[in-house]
């Protein structure tokens, strides 16, 4: 389903990165040469486009403590308002959360840890200072965080995040996610009006030679927005990180 939606996003060169953010969270980038995580925290496997002439390699970094973390929010925290209301909420507070850090790992042993099970936590509260718009934002901010680790990963292996593809659905409905996500990476996110299934149909139509190739294939793909790093709080955003992944070396 990955490469599909990465077609559907018209990734195929190095460099170019699909992601997606439902129950799980997928980041897919390409590479041009042949490569791999000795750990096997990220996955390589050929991309559509390889052939034995073209080295396209997909890989991937899965995240299973994604949309499903922001969904117990939604249903612990804050059950009186909706996922628009909960982003306005964690917008109310300051990135880096005040000093709220949420680890997201809940839904299982995570590749991205070589498949240890921490379990997710919510860390740094003080009852005096802290509400539910902190760890909505914490949750969010923890998802993001999480996948910038990954990306660090992949970024080892050669492969230079500079802009990130994903579908306007599920977090990337969330402003607040979209921001941090760019302000941590560095990356411009674009969004599409698309899904993966129009990645599989497409695919098959560059295959059957119905499209030349893939630019005219995806010459109708509608771009909705584009995201650009917010650099004047990109050090605030780098330290919120940072101060996450000192949490996590504590697991």
């Amino acid at each position: 389903d990955q490469p599909n939606n990465a077609v559907s996003l018209n990734v195929f060169n190095p460099g170019e990165i699909a992601s997606t953010a439902g129950t799980s969270g997928v980041v897919y980038g390409v590479l041009g040469d042949v490569n791999y995580d000795p750990k096997s925290r990220v996955n390589t496997f050929a991309h559509a486009n390889y052939t034995t002439d073209l080295d396209r390699l997909g890989v991937l970094l899965c995240i299973n403590g994604t949309g499903i973390l922001n969904a117990w929010v939604h249903r612990n925290i804050t059950p009186d308002v909706s996922y628009a209301d909960m982003n306005d909420l964690a917008a109310s507070v300051p990135i880096g959360s005040d000093g709220v850090k949420i680890i997201p790992f809940g839904n299982g042993a995570e590749r991205v840890l070589e498949n240890k099970e921490v379990g997710c936590s919510i860390r740094g509260i003080s009852f005096n200072k802290h509400n539910r718009a902190h760890i909505v934002r914490a949750a969010q901010e923890g998802i993001v965080f999480s996948f910038c680790y990954g990306m660090e990963i992949m970024q080892q292996m050669g492969m230079d995040i500079k802009n990130i593809h994903a579908g306007k659905a599920n977090m990337f409905l969330s402003p607040l996610f979209r921001d941090t996500l760019a302000g941590v990476s560095g990356a411009t996110i674009e969004l599409y009006e698309t899904d993966g299934s129009a990645g599989a149909a497409k695919g098959a139509g560059i295959g059957a030679g119905i499209y030349k190739d893939h630019n005219e294939a995806f010459a109708s793909l509608k771009k909705l927005a584009v995201i650009d790093p917010d650099e004047a709080n990109r050090s605030a955003y780098l330290e919120a990180y940072s101060a996450w992944k000192e949490e996590l070396k504590k697991l």
